[in-house]
């Protein structure tokens, strides 16, 4: 029993011990798997990252491609005289160019076709206002703009991208520079010009002087998105104390009178990107908008198909 007992216990010790000497080489083999195997990982990792970031930086190129172009406008430009309107029927099912641009008192059309649709689309509630508004002030494309044999016009928006362009010299040069809301000039000039011959706001979003950022013969228009909006500008008009996305409707606006309709300073930032500031001019950013009504995604889907039907073209990247 003496002699089994130690046989038991020498081959406990030996198993112990051929453990521990297996241990000194299978564990290195476990590690140099492991090593090999995260090697493997690190790398398919590292692959995929630089596939994405390239996949990332083509789609940006083919974006830019696509949605911008060099500038070259003087006044040797070929004028595209019919393009626009026979491209934009394509986008806007009613369109043509034979109603004026600006209401005025004579086009009383409401009382024979009254509206089914309230403001921003239609008149239904606003039609006393309105006649009272149109009773005090009457307004057209100056006939400077309307004796023109080629209107090449420039949409300039209000986003970051314009900030450090220098594309003021080359907005300058078109014949119809359109600004939006209360967006500054002075100060910017190198990036956005100094013109501006037709400025599009809200109450809300117009200038307190409005001869500080504009040109003696701007024509200032109005964009009513509430009843409010009519009262507010017939209290400035009558001298009363006074009250307290445009781009989409600026562009449209062009598409209706332009031969040749360019576009800058549009688009946002990146959804992810909340601390990029939406304004060439201010510290907005993307959350900011939170609140608002503006539909972002809309928008920019909207003058994509623009920009992909050869409607506008873009002078900064979308």
């Amino acid at each position: 029993m003496a002699d089994s007992g130690n046989v038991h216990d020498s081959c406990e010790v030996t198993s112990t011990g051929s453990d521990e000497r297996n241990s000194h080489w299978v564990g290195p083999q476990l590690l140099t798997k492991m090593v090999t195997k995260s090697r493997w990982k690190m790398l398919a990792g590292l692959v995929l990252v630089l596939v994405m970031a390239w996949y990332s930086i083509s789609r940006e190129e083919r974006y830019i491609h696509l949605f911008s172009f060099p500038v070259q406008v003087d006044d040797k430009t070929t004028c595209p005289q019919g393009e626009v309107e026979k491209k934009t029927t394509l986008l806007i099912g009613n369109y043509t160019r034979d109603h004026p641009l600006f209401l005025q008192l004579k086009d009383y059309f409401w009382e024979k076709t009254p509206s089914s649709y309230e403001l921003p689309y239609g008149t239904k509630g606003s039609e006393d206002s309105l006649l009272r508004l149109l009773a005090i002030t009457s307004s057209s494309v100056p006939e400077s703009i309307h004796s023109m044999k080629c209107r090449r016009c420039a949409v300039v928006g209000n986003g970051h991208r314009l900030r450090n362009s220098s594309m003021g010299e080359a907005i300058n040069k078109y014949d119809v520079v359109i600004r939006l809301n209360n967006a500054p000039v002075h100060g910017y000039e190198q990036d956005v010009g100094s013109k501006t011959t037709m400025r599009l706001f809200y109450p809300e979003s117009a200038h307190f002087n409005p001869r500080k950022e504009n040109n003696p013969d701007t024509l200032l228009v109005l964009v009513p998105f509430k009843p409010m909006d009519f009262q507010w500008m017939e209290t400035i008009l009558n001298d009363k104390k006074r009250k307290p996305t445009t781009g989409l409707l600026a562009i449209t606006l062009a598409l209706h009178f332009c031969d040749l309709v360019h576009i800058a300073g549009f688009g946002y930032p990146d959804s992810t990107n909340k601390k990029q500031t939406i304004h060439y001019y201010e510290q907005i950013t993307l959350k900011s908008m939170a609140a608002s009504e503006h539909n972002v995604s809309h928008e920019a889907l909207a003058i994509k198909k623009m920009l992909e039907l050869g409607v506008v073209k873009n002078l900064t990247y979308f």
